[in-house]
């Protein structure tokens, strides 16, 4: 039996106690690699009636921020099985720009679990080198989408390290540098244009998790909102000055686990296709990555929401899971598991990603109402392990020193725990109790009675070896774009949680009456990770969003006090006199390793790498899918991977006599698997579907990677390449 799986960057209990052990040390370095684009414009309609306002500058950019898929653990359901072995879809990071004349901000949101506090500091010292104070903590914000197939080994902080075995400069890097580089395209690119908004709400694509949890909030709130889920989507349109769009940003609530924690390629998962789907639209069928338009699709309030609505059953029976704890009879909460709207992880990612990228397109195409005005930035950091909160004129309360619960290590139905933890725990359990006593050490009683009615496992703010557990010094931070504004969240906030903060912010920043039609949204996953915030009301449940809430039941209200402290600033214009707050710390030393460096690669006697071991069949239809498979090198010794691939489907062009590229290891329709075999030989197969509309032809299947090898004392890198038998691709055909 595997060791105990948990959601959305859960630890395994086991993976602690082992990891513990075995710490190494490592350096951090950094490049920075710049390329200018010219992006070429989308035409779309757009509406010149109406008062023509002062345009904005803009810039769009998109870069790729894939790391090694191979061996690296990919970062999300802490499953410490799942590590990368190929790619399903590249990750992308995507920017945008925007200048008022006097004022400039940035949003980018990348195809990653979660923006960690190092990928930040590192982000903005590269920005710092290249562009002076133009880019800086107060007015770049960066989010992830949340994908749980990304790559891991990005965090300074030692929990996250232990799941994702440590700080591996190899994935880091492009993370980093791809970041970079979507703001540098962005940044040249930057012309005069119009931003317009539109909303509107898409069902059919998410459910509530936890609807326990929800339904302990009070009742006249919940009876204000028809569903137990945010459902609207809303769209930010870009365009230059005649019309012609650049570009689109969206936020939308539901969690990016289409893709479940059996899969072991690299993906981008459903918000990373909704991107893909548009981009292939708007960019006129190009390669992805490729193209002057981007489409960001941005997390927002989805700790609760899961887009795996056919709902919880129990795989063993097929019967419905336990309301209250999500576990089943025989097997506990490792046989609860969510499904659909697919047969299986593939098609739910692409009913999901579908569903996004048409309710997008669609509000993009309506989108007629000009965003005018302003722009204004304010940030600040902020100890989160003591603040006090005013809930009254007579009562206040205090935040605590991080602490996962009892109920953490269940996971969530997207992903259960295999150990006997199970959702909704409110008393410990005296056998981890003390393992982890043993280990780690008991919580203090000031923990404990703080963090009530959580039964503690980790007291990860009393745990600092070898570097902290948890984050103490936290971003807080919002832009406002004219009439919109945008709230950067560390972390993952519950339905509930996202309208009270929507609803303070929007009170706020409308007081002095100068943003009285502003649409606010929740940018979810944001700066730094600090796991889950709950309403009070729901961390009295403690099912896994309240266990996961690490600053303690009043996580919430001292959120809620620290935003409106930035919307009442940015309302009177006094965000100069804000304090910086305690600055984070950037750790040169105690960062460790555990990733061991990949060896050198062995090959199947009288071959060659790149030859193929399983050959392609003469004839394909469309709907079928090609597979053939090639004598591999570890693809880790392939370096940075950014804008390369590992896999080309060609087509053969009769009038120029030459192979066409029409599809690569970013498309939806290729997959890249590598597999590791014996005495160090390994080989990737490559997968085509064929879709519909792929036109008759002669194709032939490409493979490239790197292998490595001793020459005396030294390991040398080499190159390889493989291509298939060409073969025939033939419309399908249905007889009735």
């Amino acid at each position: 039996m595997g060791s105990k799986k948990s959601v959305c960057c859960g630890l395994s209990t086991r993976e602690v106690i082992l990891s513990l052990l075995f710490i190494l040390m490592t350096a951090v370095s950094v490049t920075l690699i710049t390329l200018m684009a010219t992006p070429t414009p989308d035409p779309t309609p757009h509406p010149t009636s109406g008062p023509q306002h002062k345009p904005y500058l803009i810039g769009v950019g998109r870069a790729d921020c894939t790391g090694p898929p191979a061996e690296v653990p990919l970062m999300g359901y802490a499953n410490s099985q799942q590590n990368a072995a190929g790619i399903h879809t590249r990750l992308f990071s995507r920017a945008f720009i925007i200048d008022d004349g006097k004022k400039r901000v940035v949003f980018v949101t990348a195809d990653v679990g979660m923006i960690s506090q190092r990928v930040r500091l590192e982000v903005l010292q590269a920005l710092q080198v290249k562009y002076g104070d133009l880019y800086g903590r107060d007015n770049v914000v960066l989010s992830g989408t949340h994908t749980h197939c990304g790559l891991g080994g990005y965090f300074q902080y030692t929990l996250f390290m232990l799941s994702s075995k440590g700080y591996i400069k190899t994935s880091v890097e492009p993370l980093v540098n791809g970041i970079v580089k979507s703001i540098d395209i962005a940044h040249s690119y930057m012309r005069p244009g119009r931003i317009y908004r539109s909303r509107g709400e898409l069902g059919d694509s998410s459910m509530n998790r936890s609807p326990h949890s929800y339904m302990n909030n009070p009742e006249e709130e919940r009876h204000r909102y028809k569903t137990n889920t945010d459902k609207q989507v809303v769209v930010l349109k870009f365009t230059d000055l005649d019309g012609d769009g650049i570009g689109m940003l969206s936020w939308f609530a539901v969690h990016a686990v289409s893709m479940n924690y059996t899969n072991l390629m690299v993906s981008s998962d459903n918000m990373g296709y909704a991107s893909y789907l548009l981009e292939q639209d708007k960019n006129h069928g190009e390669l992805p990555g490729q193209g002057g338009f981007v489409a960001g699709f941005s997390s927002s309030n989805l700790g609760d929401v899961s887009p795996n609505i056919k709902g919880p059953h129990c795989m063993n029976t097929g019967l419905p899971c336990d309301y209250l704890n999500s576990s089943c009879p025989v097997g506990g909460t490792k046989m609860c598991k969510a499904f659909g709207p697919g047969e299986d992880m593939f098609e739910s990612t692409r009913i999901i990603g579908e569903n996004i990228y048409k309710k997008a397109k669609d509000l993009y195409a309506k989108a007629t109402q000009e965003v005018t005005g302003f722009l204004h930035s304010a940030h600040q950091w902020v100890n989160m392990t003591d603040v006090t909160v005013q809930i009254n004129d007579t009562h206040t309360v205090r935040t605590c020193k991080p602490a996962l619960g009892h109920s953490f290590a269940a996971g969530t139905t997207d992903g259960g725990g295999d150990l006997n933890f199970t959702q909704g725990a409110v008393e410990g359990d005296p056998f981890w109790d003390g393992i982890r006593d043993a280990l780690v050490g008991e919580p203090s009683n000031e923990t404990q009675e703080c963090h009530q009615p959580k039964p503690i496992l980790f007291s990860t703010g009393e745990m600092n070896w070898p570097l902290p557990w948890h984050p103490q010094i936290v971003d807080v931070q919002i832009l406002t774009i004219g009439s919109v504004a945008v709230v950067a969240i560390p972390g993952e906030m519950t339905t509930m949680s996202g309208r009270r903060m929507r609803e303070a912010v929007k009170q706020e920043l409308q007081s002095e009456g100068a943003f009285q039609d502003v649409e606010v949204v929740i940018a979810g996953l944001s700066n730094i990770y600090t796991h889950y915030i709950t309403t009070f009301e729901e961390y009295q449940v403690q099912r896994y969003e309240g266990a996961s809430t690490i600053f303690g039941p009043h996580t919430l209200s001292a959120y809620l006090q620290k935003y409106r402290g930035l919307a009442k600033a940015i309302a009177q214009d006094k965000v100069s006199e804000l304090p910086v707050g305690p600055q984070p710390p950037f750790f040169e030393k105690g960062l460790f390793n555990l990733l061991a460096a990949a060896p050198v690669d062995r090959k199947p006697e009288n071959s060659s790498f790149g030859d193929v071991l399983e050959q392609v069949l003469p004839v394909y239809r469309q709907g079928d899918v090609v597979s053939v498979t090639f004598v591999a090198g570890n693809p880790r010794h392939s370096g940075d991977i950014r804008d390369k691939t590992f896999v080309t489907v060609e087509i053969y062009d009769n009038r120029t006599n030459s192979w066409d590229v029409v599809y690569n290891d970013a498309s939806w329709e290729t997959r890249f698997h590598w597999l590791k075999g014996s005495n160090r030989q390994s080989n990737s197969t490559v997968e085509w579907h064929i879709p519909p509309s792929a036109p008759s032809g002669s194709y032939r299947i490409r493979h490239f990677g790197h292998y490595k090898q001793m020459k005396g004392l030294r390991p040398v890198i080499t190159p390889y390449e493989g291509t298939s038998d060409v073969f025939r691709v033939t419309q399908s055909f249905y007889y009735y």
